[in-house]
């Protein structure tokens, strides 16, 4: 099973300026709307996307490769995420402030207008919905362009949007590479840029967006620990490992691909990581039953095959995978990899993999085991597995990451934000707070007096 390859015609810039102009004409509208007006069409939206669950998760899968379980709850999260910030659009507000003699001042949350979204390939219908939802409920509009690998899906949701009411122009689809994104963040009509994808590309296009003094959403790449205490529930924390590595074929920038293990259940832990990690369905992700597909492309396959193989003892997978139907023998497959006995300087611990590779660590401390989780240039997330309700919270009070788990990992609900530290990204993606990173707040000072003038 291949990902679709779809060769578009890429958007240079007159293409690019229609589609900023479109969203400057939808804005003007759309931001005059109440947020009640506004929620009704995002619901409808949401309604929608409900109702055609099953069409657009089968669509994902060839766009992108993963399984249909998964990305069935990839369209779940996307129409939750309109739902919630349906609710919000209402709730916009600002503040009354008495000052002396009768003069008072107020604010108001307005929004910043033409929004650019800059998609990556792992989750391409999620991620769109996740950046138009909050833009779109503060009255934005938005022209997103979706990676060039998954073109595909972006596409259904700007339908969606369109046929629950939308002003045309509201939500716009770009397609195209570099290029493309780059004319995006240096058009003046564009207020705020907002990025998922790598650390290298969020900094150019921090360096773009710069240039405008735009605001940036930057949501970019993990190397995350996950430390499995001895006392945790070796059950629920092999669980959680699996999680933590092999969602969407290891694709997904939050993976705690450091898995740190307490020195004294670590031989527990691997021999049913490994046992489990090998019962793993690869195959058509079309079907029910298999649990991994296909990585995005052959390049990608060959980058996370060579990572394998640079010196860590392979306990389990790591290999290319050529399933028994004749169809996908030629698609982008492989076993998922546990490697064990790994140091901190191995190139596989310090360099984010992005496929379904586990490096298994161990560590004697709770003090040793932060030390080294947070000896990393990243900070998107971490986890830790501990039945000691104390050693939980003081660990992930010290661990250096946007998104922590306790007891779990990948846990993603849209009402909580999510982000990271350090080169991992700026701003948040869910939550109450992303309304503040797509508006900007006014302060009107009302004089009820005379001037008090020094001239």
């Amino acid at each position: 099973f291949r990902t679709a390859t779809h060769f578009q015609a890429l958007c240079g810039a007159d293409e690019v300026n229609q589609a900023v102009k479109a969203a400057k004409s939808a804005f003007g509208y759309w931001s005059k709307m109440s947020g009640m007006e506004r929620a009704r069409i995002m619901i409808d939206a949401a309604h929608i996307i409900e109702n055609r669950r099953e069409e657009i998760a089968e669509m994902e899968v060839v766009n992108n490769g993963k399984s249909i379980t998964e990305a069935r709850l990839d369209v779940d999260s996307a129409r939750l995420c309109i739902e919630y910030y349906a609710g919000l659009a209402s709730t916009l507000a600002g503040q009354h402030v008495q000052l002396a003699g009768g003069s008072f001042a107020y604010t108001r949350r307005e929004p910043l207008g033409v929004c650019a979204g800059i998609g990556a390939w792992n989750y391409p219908f999620q991620i769109a919905a996740w950046k138009s939802a909050p833009a779109l409920a503060c009255g934005n509009s938005m022209v997103f362009k979706p990676s060039p690998v998954t073109p595909v899906t972006a596409v259904l949701l700007a339908e969606i949007y369109a046929k629950a009411g939308a002003p045309e122009g509201l939500f716009n689809v770009v397609q195209g590479g570099q290029e493309t994104g780059s004319l995006l963040c240096h058009h003046p009509d564009v207020a705020k840029v907002s990025f998922t994808g790598s650390v290298p590309t969020g900094q150019k296009i921090m360096e773009m967006a710069s240039k405008g003094i735009k605001p940036v959403t930057l949501e970019l790449g993990g190397k995350s620990p996950l430390i499995i205490f001895e006392d945790s529930d070796v059950e629920n924390a092999v669980k959680g490992a699996l999680m933590a590595n092999f969602l969407s074929q290891g694709q997904v920038c939050s993976n705690g691909t450091r898995v740190f293990v307490q020195k004294d259940i670590l031989p527990e832990f691997v021999d049913e990581v490994v046992k489990r990690t090998r019962a793993i369905s690869i195959g058509d992700p079309l079907l029910e039953s298999t649990r991994m597909g296909a990585l995005v492309s052959r390049l990608h396959l060959d980058k996370v095959l060579f990572h394998v193989q640079q010196g860590a003892k392979v306990l389990c997978g790591g290999e290319p995978f050529v399933p028994s139907d004749p169809k996908l023998r030629g698609g982008y497959y492989m076993s998922p990899c546990v490697l064990g006995d790994c140091t901190d300087d191995m190139t596989c611990v310090k360099e984010e993999i992005f496929g379904p590779v586990m490096s298994v660590l161990s560590f004697e401390t709770e003090e040793e085991a932060l030390r080294r989780a947070n000896d990393t240039t990243l900070g998107l997330a971490a986890g830790v597995f501990t039945r000691d309700v104390k050693r939980a919270h003081r660990v992930v009070e010290h661990l250096k990451a946007g998104s922590c788990f306790i007891n779990n990992y990948n846990v993603t609900p849209v009402e909580v934000p999510f982000g990271g530290f350090k080169m991992s990204g700026i701003g948040r993606e869910n939550g109450q707070v992303t309304i503040e990173f797509y508006s900007q707040m006014k302060t009107v000072f009302v004089e009820m007096g005379d001037v008090d003038s020094l001239f």
